[in-house]
């Protein structure tokens, strides 16, 4: 498989494109806004796929993955460490709706600093569609504390190209990357539901010339930090803008002769990037020379790396997911390779995603159709609470006790301590679940199947 936002083929035996069969819309279905709904004991009911990956592990039959390490400088033995994987985990209270748009990217909404209640509200961008759509859905429950069963579309909006990626900027604003190249912010207007163009940086990567009518480049990544914004592109360029400013405020043209693909920031200053050659490279908007102040790589093969975070508590510790499906962690602070690489999809990984309150639990999503949770607390039968976990960045772990089990989990160098479990969330794979988001107890996810996926008790 070889896929690339706006362009996706399968190869055939004899090594011709062939076209992916589309999903077959439920009966149920009435064009967008169709729905799947859920069954009594709050699992999808879903139309059988067009097109089956393999069958995951079941939770009988324990799989045992094996974590490969780079070799150490000094010539030393590689380490190996085993990881325990569940699959075919029961999701309860998850829903699923129909929408007609493959959906290349779902984010939730942010909480206020001081929000009690999980996450309601959820934005969506499609993609490889006639009329590609941003949309808002919320989520939410009925007076009694009832599950109202599935997401209901707030507004929506065209996009003109595909949504390359996307991050809410604030409580109403959302940054869209296109695949035309711009980057467009859109305020979501609560008080009627509306959505509306706020600012739009035409062109804001490109391939020959900015000012001619073609040669646009694919904008791939967009991280936010208001009031700035960070986008990385086909074209090997870094754009710094601010909100409400018309100008970039600095760009870096050639930051890369390959694709970067994703960016997120370190601190305030400083962002990583992650390129189609197998590289990280960390960038100081505080120099003037536009040269990345520190480069990781990969060994062995170039494989190129889709996603990138950064964890959320100890700027240090970086994930990245590449075409092979890898999970990589790496510690910046010390060597130019990864501290583990961890065999996970069996096809390319196009997102990765730390929880940002509890970082011992990772997540990512690939082209197999499967969607995995990564647990690495110290006691795996202690699932934390997050009745009441507060905003995006609070915890109610306290900083010592997250940092030392992430550095156990993460970052132990003693094989025989690594352990971790892994839960396949999809139980049946089907086509690419492309997008991922996780916040409090709340999952979303979206697929080439057309549908959204919301699960309210991630942790139960």
């Amino acid at each position: 498989m070889i896929k690339r936002r706006g362009h996706k083929i399968r190869k055939g035996s004899q090594g011709s494109p062939q076209p992916i069969p589309g999903p077959h819309p439920p009966t149920t279905a009435q064009g967008r806004g169709g729905h799947f709904g859920t069954t009594a004991a709050g699992s999808t009911s879903v139309p059988a796929p067009p097109m089956a990956a393999p069958a995951p592990p079941s939770r009988s039959s324990p799989v045992s993955l094996r974590a490969r390490r780079p070799p150490a400088a000094n010539g030393g033995r590689r380490g190996r460490r085993r990881e325990r994987a569940r699959g075919g985990a029961a999701m309860e209270e998850v829903s699923a709706r129909f929408v007609a748009q493959k959906i290349s990217k779902a984010r939730w909404r942010p909480l206020p600093a001081a929000a009690l209640q999980p996450p309601d509200v959820f934005a969506t961008g499609s993609w490889d569609n006639e009329d590609n759509r941003l949309s808002v859905w919320a989520v939410g429950e009925l007076g009694s504390g009832e599950y109202l069963g599935e997401p209901q579309l707030l507004c929506d909006i065209g996009h003109d190209g595909d949504v390359m990626d996307m991050q809410f900027l604030d409580q109403e604003r959302i940054v869209v990357a296109s695949s035309t190249g711009s980057v467009t912010v859109f305020r979501h207007h609560q008080n009627n539901q509306t959505l509306s163009v706020n600012q739009r940086w035409e062109k804001a990567h490109y391939h020959v010339d900015q000012d001619t009518s073609c040669g646009g480049a694919a904008c791939t990544g967009v991280i936010c930090n208001n009031p700035e914004i960070v986008t990385v592109g086909e074209d090997g360029r870094i754009n710094l803008f601010r909100a409400d400013q018309k100008d970039a405020v600095r760009t870096i043209d050639n930051a890369d002769s390959s694709t970067l693909h994703a960016v997120t920031f370190l601190r305030t200053t400083e962002i990583l990037t992650v390129n189609s050659i197998g590289q990280l490279k960390i960038w100081d908007f505080r120099q003037q020379r536009n040269e990345p102040s520190q480069i990781f790589s990969l060994t062995g093969e170039r494989v190129p790396l889709h996603c990138v975070d950064r964890h959320p508590n100890q700027q240090h510790i970086v994930a990245t997911g590449g075409q092979d499906g890898m999970l990589s962690i790496w510690d910046i602070r010390q060597g130019t390779m990864p501290v583990s690489l961890l065999s996970a999809h069996e096809a390319e990984m196009w997102e990765v995603h730390f929880h940002p309150s509890n970082p011992d639990h990772l997540f990512t999503c690939s082209e197999d159709g499967s969607l995995w949770h990564w647990d690495t607390s110290t006691d795996v039968s202690e699932k934390p609470s997050f009745l009441h976990h507060g905003g995006r960045s609070t915890t109610y772990l306290s900083h010592s006790t997250i940092n030392q089990s992430v550095v156990c989990a993460w970052l132990n160098n003693d094989p025989t301590k690594d352990r971790m479990e892994i839960t396949n969330l999809i139980p049946n794979q089907t086509l690419s679940v492309n997008s991922l988001d996780v916040l409090g107890p709340c999952l979303v996810y979206g697929t080439d199947a057309e549908a959204i996926y919301v699960n309210r008790q991630l942790f139960a």
